[in-house]
């Protein structure tokens, strides 16, 4: 009777071991909204990490939070590292691309809760005095990823972060190009 529950077991961890191994490697989580503002002036507030305090939906959740920012003070070359509690965790930020008022490419580089590194991107679509936004951060799941995923929707998860720092961008950025 024991062995039959140890090979039933053992085939239970062999299925979802199969099923997580199964799931895509590939993810995209991408959220837009469109601000009343040109797009320079969007582009600036996300250009600078100084300025992210002012709408990242993660700024405010540890009012004790460790930041620094190290190399050029804006565009390609610009860092950002924080350290925080449990719901901001510990990383990188590293802005590797940037287009003026089109596009910002960053490597975001997760250190705790759990080790990831994934890209973030920023496109700015302009038209006339107003700009649509698109927030992306896209990367490769390892095994523990896709194994969260299977009882997370990430794309809920994350892309509710990014609805909120939007709506905070939008309200800066118009505020600013007043």
């Amino acid at each position: 009777m024991l062995k039959k529950i140890l090979f039933a077991l053992l085939g239970i961890i062999a299925a979802l071991a199969v099923i997580v191994v199964l799931q895509p490697s590939d993810f995209r989580i991408s959220r837009s909204t469109t601000i009343a503002a040109p797009a320079a002036t969007v582009f600036e507030q996300v250009n600078d990490f100084h300025k992210w305090d002012g709408w990242s939906p993660w700024a405010k959740l540890d009012p004790n939070m460790k930041q620094s920012h190290e190399g050029s003070p804006t565009g390609v070359g610009a860092s950002y590292w924080w350290s925080g509690n449990d719901q901001v965790g510990e990383g990188r930020m590293t802005l590797t691309e940037s287009r003026p008022s089109e596009m910002i490419r960053i490597k975001l580089e997760f250190l705790k809760p759990f080790a990831a590194t994934n890209t973030a991107e920023f496109s700015f679509n302009p038209d006339g005095n107003r700009t649509t936004v698109t927030w992306s951060m896209f990367g490769t799941n390892n095994f523990m990823a896709k194994a969260f995923g299977l009882v997370m929707n990430m794309d809920k998860l994350v892309g509710a972060d990014f609805e909120k720092g939007l709506a905070q961008l939008k309200t800066v950025a118009e505020t600013a190009g007043k």
